[in-house]
């Protein structure tokens, strides 16, 4: 992808994207990635951490800390997947800003270890919520559940493995299920009620965040992608 559609990717509704580095501070996103590209940056990760699972973080603690309380980071890597820097997004307003901090190589998870970790979350999930008369306290949940063959269409960068592109857009497919599932806790009638949702979707939000991370991680991509 040309660097003009990728800023208009990351823009998107934004006002602005800032990169801030320690020795500069905050400069425009075009000449921040090119900062990262003379650094040895050869390719960007995700990182989507939640209590209890960092899942694309490698560290350090304070990057791991800051990425956890953001809910979000990338890692930039080189070509050996080895992690230059870690950028974790502070949003003010329709601005946003990239601050840049050390981070070491991560862990991360086999793209078809999430893609049937994911395959076997969704059914799990959406028989529990049917079990729990899912279409009663949030129709829109039902919907979704109902159109799990459905594929978002999404538009991934040149040289993205097809695979991966699906996987992603399953990922996004159950978050939004989950997003929408434990908006409140109205349509519950019961505190055990309550549980038992929060219960079936925990998994399935772990299953969705390991999936979109895997997804968008060239670092584990298939070799034969490249």
């Amino acid at each position: 992808m040309v660097a003009d559609h990728l800023i208009d990717a990351v823009l998107d509704a934004d006002a602005a994207h800032l990169v801030a580095f320690a020795d500069t501070g905050a400069e425009p996103l075009v000449t921040g990635l090119g900062r990262l590209r003379s650094a040895g940056a050869d390719a960007l990760g995700a990182a989507l951490p939640a209590e209890g699972d960092p899942v694309g973080l490698g560290g350090p603690g304070a990057f791991n800390a800051a990425a956890l309380e953001a809910g979000e980071a990338v890692v930039a890597v080189d070509a050996a997947g080895f992690a230059v820097l870690g950028l974790v997004p502070v949003r003010v307003g329709a601005a946003v800003t990239w601050t840049s901090m050390p981070a070491e190589r991560r862990q991360l998870p086999d793209v078809g270890e999430a893609d049937r970790a994911l395959r076997a979350s969704l059914p799990e999930a959406a028989d529990t919520l049917a079990r729990l008369e899912v279409a009663r306290w949030r129709p829109e949940v039902a919907d979704q559940l109902m159109n799990l063959r459905r594929r978002l269409g999404l538009v991934a960068p040149p040289g993205v493995p097809p695979r991966c592109v699906e996987l992603a857009a399953r990922g996004l497919q159950a978050r939004e299920i989950v997003d929408l599932a434990l908006e409140d806790d109205g349509g519950a009638l019961s505190a055990l009620e309550i549980q038992a949702r929060r219960d079936a979707l925990v998994p399935l939000g772990r299953a969705a965040r390991r999936a979109l991370v895997a997804a968008a991680s060239p670092e584990v991509w298939p070799p034969d992608s490249a």
